[in-house]
């Protein structure tokens, strides 16, 4: 068995630390809302998550929700956890980003600030995210990290099959200042299972489109969620040292839930473990799950065989939920890892292409 990082710490790590927020988006996949999770992590319970942590590396901690700034205890938090040496970025819809929350941010330790956009158009993205006026707030909210000297990210959902809608998104990121873009291809669940991109192939049309759009413009696009993006660019020519390998759930990444489960992404609704039962040493380096996914030998179908399985992977959300799974299941219904098939290291039904020496 070839174990691909068997003994690499973790490089970036999403907590999904709240499910309270005050927005409806129609992707989210966690059903965030007014609701809490009823055993969410307490503040004492979260500095021992990020002392877990510690323990195995210093990796990315990006603060997500719902909204964390929903949560009192964030500036807290975030303190604590660049205290011991992490780096803590914050994922936001910029709905409570005023001038005020970004100082108080940055002196908390912050570097770095994901703040979701996803069109130039706010009556388009007000709409995909259930409450007028956030377009407004989420630009404020760049310009506001921006003139405090924080690292900021816009992440963009693909809410329209469309490169023009796409690349009208980034061209007015990049005019208010932003350079490093994350265009997220969201997992067809939860409230987002029968939106966005219709088709593997339109999915890699506009992957493609995108990607040669972007290629001779001072920015950092990324596709997320959208593994064969590796195996595209490298069609197309196109080189970037920073993107990593296509998918890398389980691999240099996974998500913590609000209650403290782990798993490899958020959309794979499957528990490595609980941080109150068991310490982020044992569930990132034994997790049956985790060497799993670290096992390029695992892989089956046309990705245990295609050449481009070191740097792309397929999306393994995609391939345990299978092609008739798309329409079921939220992301917060965490199953323990003895309910897992195979499924997980099977061939993603959203990749179009056909590896050399298959029939």
């Amino acid at each position: 068995m070839k174990l691909i990082n068997e003994k690499q710490p973790p490089t970036l790590i999403s907590w999904n630390i709240t499910l309270k927020c005050p927005l409806k988006c129609d992707h989210c996949y966690v059903d965030a809302g007014d609701r809490e999770v009823a055993d969410v992590i307490t503040t004492k319970e979260a500095f021992h998550v990020i002392d877990q942590i510690c323990e195995v590396g210093r990796p990315v901690l990006i603060l997500s929700g719902g909204e964390p700034l929903c949560r009192s205890d964030i500036f807290d938090i975030a303190r604590y956890g660049t205290s011991k040496g992490l780096r803590i970025g914050l994922g936001t819809s910029g709905y409570f980003l005023d001038k005020k929350t970004v100082q108080r941010l940055k002196e908390s330790g912050v570097k770095a600030v994901a703040v979701s956009l996803d069109s130039d158009d706010p009556e388009i993205h007000d709409s995909f995210r259930g409450v007028s006026g956030v377009w407004e707030r989420a630009v404020s909210a760049i310009r506001y990290c921006l003139e405090e000297g924080l690292y900021v990210q816009i992440n963009m959902s693909v809410i329209r099959p469309e490169i023009t809608a796409v690349m009208k998104g980034i061209t007015f990121g990049r005019e208010i200042g932003v350079r490093n873009f994350q265009v997220f291809f969201p997992v067809s669940t939860g409230r987002g299972k029968e939106m966005g991109v219709e088709s593997p192939e339109q999915y890699e049309r506009i992957i493609r489109e995108m990607l040669v759009a972007s290629r001779d413009v001072d920015i950092n696009v990324r596709p997320t969620c959208a593994p064969q993006f590796r195996r595209i660019a490298e069609e197309e020519g196109i080189i970037n040292p920073r993107w990593g390998k296509g998918c890398i759930a389980g691999i240099t990444y996974c998500r913590i839930y609000a209650n403290g489960d782990v798993t490899p992404c958020p959309y794979i609704p499957v528990s490595s473990g609980n941080l109150r039962e068991t310490s982020f040493y044992d569930i990132w380096y034994h997790s049956k799950i985790f060497t799993a996914l670290r096992d390029e030998n695992a892989l089956t179908g046309s990705c245990g065989i295609c050449e481009y399985k070191t740097i792309c992977g397929g999306c393994r959300a995609r391939a345990y939920r299978g092609k008739d799974a798309f329409s079921t299941g939220w992301c917060d219904g965490l199953m323990p890892p003895e309910q897992i098939s195979a499924d997980l290291c099977s061939a993603d039904p959203w990749c179009t292409y056909s590896p050399a020496g298959s029939s």
